[in-house]
């Protein structure tokens, strides 16, 4: 009954849209608006009939290639400047109290896209309600006021976020949401078609990338995919956790590689383990302006997805937090035991598209100081709800990444080298590795300083062990939950910690950063720059927006140390050092990280190293405040920053009496023991 109820609301609205499109009953300068909209609705229309008569699934490639072009057009690069979507182009037609605020909806209505091939009819009707609505205000004898229209905007996200929020909720646990998995498991993958059956983006990247995996023999798709799902159940085992109680994993992965996943599964599944594929979420009520989390494909527009990061801001305020947590709680409440049988993610990450300089419109939606406040405040208030249902000590996690054929001509050289890298030897780092950690568990502080231009000076403290011969600062990080092996890191004793991080130039997030420069006292960010821009007050906002996630200060969560030469060298050899993911960046030189630790939520387990010690460095002064005041404890974000060898003048320990101790010396490990990891330094030379 409720089915046919939606059904009917759907028809009802979609005759009313095609009405639009033929009549001028609106003042000529929004009829174009309100047109190209309407035209994008019906479109999308047609794609819900096709997959209700089972013709979307018979698409050739050549069909589905021309589908998607025009379901994406208006925002690709070539269109974008006169698309509705772009907030300047609209605030430039309509206005800019109208502007903002339409094209906003049309990307909100965007997701019809998705909506129409998972036949989501529900969603689809609340965007084509909110249109007609809006669009009955310009019928008026008057032009309605923005506020009457920022009002439809308000109470639509609100009225129905029970059920967009709900609905993301239950992808991310129910293995009965099956959309993706069936078109991996049961597609001809031979077959390209099948990547335009997703209803995502599908640029010549995703074919190329699929058709390489294609050629692969099936020994290699097995050790990609072995290499992935046993470092996922290592994990647990490390962690001393027990899987066995589990009964799911998400896998989120780039959209092309399913042949390795389609044997994750099957990996998984002999594991005892149903595969969940969540897509990166559509709507802004759901998105994460730091990034996608999901299977996805390549954006359409990077500058596009930019522009409306913070959309949100149309409806912000405190009444709609204290709405979204209220239903966040009942829908975990609702799926409370797809919940308790999750496991954790399982993550593919890629790297090698060209890197991404953002242009900031003034245009654009942003978060006032209140906004931004209360954003955090939602993310600070909503964790300990996920964590009631989804206990932080009770899951695990993988991450591993490869390069796609963007990265250039070298892009096979560089995917076998990258699967080399993902499989080194984790029993020879291991021992490397607790060379530098004995030594670590002697200092008082840790001295960085760069060279070659960096200008990095900063010393970093660390916790005393009361009894070193059972305890630890150092995590011995080999390949388990983070491929590939090769790091060592602690969370840092903030006090103490200080002085100047530096980097000529780094990749956060697949946003570029020239010269970014950090300092810390007392273990907190106290100034900030870059070079992206010739205005000082830019450079900071972007920092602010992008590192900090408009926090006034975020605390050192992570001091590392990368040991894994072979990746540096290989990045040097391919010149891919900026192209290079953090997973493999992080391991190639030190690193620090800003926001929470690496076990935020988990401090109070207990985790040994191999070799049994006990790691006492799980929490700082912030997160050491969880017991009393969580929402000052955790800032919900952390983002590695690595120095490379060739910038890095030395790494030392300083002992308690003031000896020092050298690790790292002009790029090259000097400690006894660590020898091995310059012969891929010295081979490259």
């Amino acid at each position: 009954m409720e089915q046919d109820l939606i059904r009917e609301r759907y028809d009802l609205s979609m005759a009313r849209i095609q009405e639009i499109l033929t009549e001028e009953t609106v003042p000529e300068n929004y009829r174009d608006y309100f047109r190209k909209v309407t035209e994008f609705i019906i479109q999308c229309g047609e794609v819900l009939k096709a997959k209700e008569d089972g013709s979307l699934d018979q698409m050739t490639l050549e069909e589905g290639r021309t589908l998607n072009h025009k379901l994406y057009a208006d925002v690709l690069p070539e269109n974008y400047e006169t698309s509705y979507t772009n907030p300047a182009y609209a605030v430039k037609t309509l206005g800019e109290e109208y502007g903002k605020l339409l094209s906003y909806l049309y990307a909100e209505i965007r997701g019809d896209i998705i909506y129409a091939f998972e036949g989501r009819v529900l969603d689809l009707v609340i965007g084509n309600e909110a249109l007609i609505e809006i669009y009955n205000l310009f019928e008026g004898e008057t032009l309605p006021a923005a506020k009457e229209i920022k009002d439809v905007l308000y109470w639509s996200a609100s009225d129905y976020c029970d059920v967009t929020l709900t609905y993301r909720v239950q992808e991310g646990v129910d293995p009965k949401l099956d959309f993706a998995k069936k078109i991996i498991m049961e597609s001809d993958l031979s077959d390209l078609s099948y990547l335009y059956r997703f209803g995502a983006y599908i640029s010549p990247e995703e074919e190329k990338t699929a058709a390489f995996l294609n050629s692969l023999p099936e020994e290699e798709i097995r050790k990609m995919a072995d290499t992935y799902t046993d470092g996922y159940i290592r994990g647990f085992e490390v962690m001393g956790r027990d899987l066995s109680k589990k009964k799911t994993v998400s896998v989120r992965y780039p959209i092309g590689f399913e042949r390795m996943v389609r044997q994750a599964v099957k990996n998984f599944e002999s594991a005892g383990l149903s595969v969940i594929f969540c897509r990166s979420a559509v709507g802004s009520i759901n998105r994460n302006p730091a990034g996608h989390s999901g299977y996805a494909s390549s954006s359409p527009n990077r500058q596009y997805d930019y522009d409306h990061r913070y959309d949100s801001a149309v409806y912000m305020d405190k009444a709609f937090r204290d709405r979204k947590i209220g239903v966040l709680k009942t829908a975990y409440e609702q799926y409370k035991e797809d919940a308790a049988a999750y496991a954790g993610p399982a993550v593919i990450e890629t790297f090698g598209e060209p890197g991404f300089e953002p242009v900031n419109k003034p245009e654009a939606w942003a978060f006032t100081e209140k906004q931004q406040n209360l954003y955090l405040e939602y993310r600070n208030l909503s964790m300990p709800v996920v964590n009631e249902y989804i206990p932080g000590d009770e899951t695990s996690f993988t991450i591993i990444a490869f390069p796609v054929p963007a990265i250039g001509a070298d892009f096979e050289q560089i995917f076998a080298e990258t699967i080399r890298i993902n499989t080194l030897d984790y029993e020879v780092y291991k021992e490397i590795q607790q060379h530098i950690i004995d030594v670590l568990d002697q200092a008082k502080q840790v001295h960085v300083t760069g060279r070659n231009g960096n200008e990095t000076d900063i010393r970093v403290s660390l916790h005393t062990l009361s009894d070193p011969s059972k305890q630890t600062n150092f995590e011995n990080c080999v390949a388990d939950v983070n491929i590939p092996v090769g790091e060592v890191f602690t969370s840092p004793k903030l006090t103490g910690t200080t002085g100047l991080l530096h980097v000529s130039g780094v990749y956060l997030d697949g946003l570029y950063y020239k010269d970014l420069v950090l300092s810390f006292t007392d273990g907190m960010v106290t100034d900030y720059d870059c070079g992206n821009y010739e205005n000082t007050d830019e450079n900071r906002r972007y920092i602010r927006e992008n590192v900090l996630y408009h926090h006034d200060t975020l605390p050192m969560g992570e001091f590392a140390i990368g040991t894994n030469t072979t990746a540096y060298v290989a990045a040097r050899k391919y010149g891919i050092e900026a192209l290079m993911p953090i997973l493999i960046a992080e391991k190639t030189g030190p690193h620090f990280a800003v926001g929470d630790t690496c076990y935020s939520w988990e401090e109070d387990v207990v985790t040994h190293n191999p070799d049994g010690k006990k790691i006492i460095a799980k929490e700082n002064e912030c997160s050491a405040l969880r017991r009393k005041d969580p929402g000052k404890a955790y800032f919900n974000c952390h983002t590695d920053i690595t120095i490379p060898y060739e910038e890095l003048d030395e790494i030392a320990v300083i002992q308690k009496d003031g000896t020092k101790v050298p690790i790292i010396q002009k790029g090259r490990f000097v400690l006894p023991g660590t020898e091995e990891l310059n012969v891929p330094l010295d081979e490259w030379k």
